[in-house]
């Protein structure tokens, strides 16, 4: 049985270990917030785009671009979200264990010579690294600052690749954030674009809360539709379905692909940072809470060590009194 010193040091060390976990639980949470008032501010946005090309789909079905043509695929490249640092549950294991199950399975088709791997995200590259897998590019920093701009520069090259046959086929692998306390494991193909999955996709977020409770997990209600009120408050109709496309829909779809592409590459790393701190904050809560029962079975040991003490002390003292 351990001793009165050895249990109180174990309740000192439990005690300093909790004060890290909830004050990166409080970090987290902060920056959980952050992420989803970066996701919010982009949603209108994609709201509007996903409507444009919602209305040109319901009015031309056979309109084709470049980046929606279907061909045999002979060369994958993966995009790869993860985190750079640790502590966050079980968010880069799920990652990098559906990143290889999806490696594996184009390198029996098509051989390992065949696949690339973007890793954004300093966890997937050091291990795409290690597993000998042919990384392009470095682009952990992406992660702690996510930026448009890079995004938009990481779609173009490889939409480029896509456009001159350097690649067939390109998968986004990441989480979907659906609310602080539920992340969906995605792996969505983002080239070749095929606009009416792509439209009729998960969109659903809950962005108003980082409370990562049943409820919170249980969130699968749809956005309503909100109502467009103009500057003398009246209530107007958000848009008219009744585009005029000029020159034609097959060039208006090519300039607007491109963008939906580089919204895609951004939602997802949105969608990835969100779901890093939400992860890590559940991970974060729950070692508080052990560390809080540790702490209770600590103290009740030492308590019950304590009292073992005092009454051994207590027979000691009256057995002495007795024989003399």
């Amino acid at each position: 049985m351990p001793s009165l010193k050895e249990i109180k040091g174990r309740i000192a060390s439990v005690n300093s270990t909790r004060k890290i976990t909830s004050a990166m639980k409080m970090v987290a949470s902060s920056k959980l917030h952050h992420a989803q008032v970066a996701i919010q501010n982009m949603l209108p946005y994609e709201s509007l785009l996903e409507h444009i090309l919602k209305s040109f789909l319901a009015a031309e079905a056979e309109a084709q671009t470049v980046f929606d043509q279907e061909r045999p695929v002979k060369r994958v490249a993966l995009v790869v979200f993860s985190s750079n640092s640790s502590l966050c549950g079980g968010f880069n294991a799920n990652i990098i264990k559906l990143m290889q199950r999806t490696y594996d399975a184009y390198a029996q088709e098509l051989g390992k010579d065949a696949i690339e791997i973007y890793p954004i995200g300093r966890k997937v590259m050091e291990k795409a690294r290690k597993l000998g897998y042919d990384v392009k590019g470095d682009y952990a920093a992406l992660v702690d600052h996510p930026n448009v701009r890079e995004c938009i520069d990481i779609a173009m090259e490889l939409g480029e690749k896509f456009a001159n046959g350097e690649v067939d086929r390109v998968e986004l692998i990441y989480h979907h954030f659906k609310s602080a306390g539920s992340q969906v494991l995605t792996n969505k193909t983002f080239l070749p674009i095929d606009l009416e999955s792509e439209l009729d996709r998960d969109h659903e977020r809950d962005l108003t809360t980082n409370i990562a409770t049943k409820k919170a997990q249980d969130y699968l209600k749809r956005r309503r539709k909100k109502k467009v009120i103009n500057a003398q408050g009246e209530e107007v109709e958000p848009l008219n379905d009744n585009f005029i496309v000029e020159p034609d829909m097959n060039t208006v779809l090519s300039q607007l692909m491109p963008k939906l592409a580089h919204l895609m590459l951004y939602t997802a790393l949105l969608d990835s940072v969100a779901s890093e701190h939400a992860a890590r904050m559940v991970a974060m809560q729950t070692a508080t809470d052990n560390a809080d029962e540790l702490l209770r079975q600590l103290n009740l040991q030492y308590n019950k060590s304590r009292q073992q003490a005092i009454t051994s002390e207590l027979l000691d003292i009256v057995g002495g009194s007795v024989n003399n």
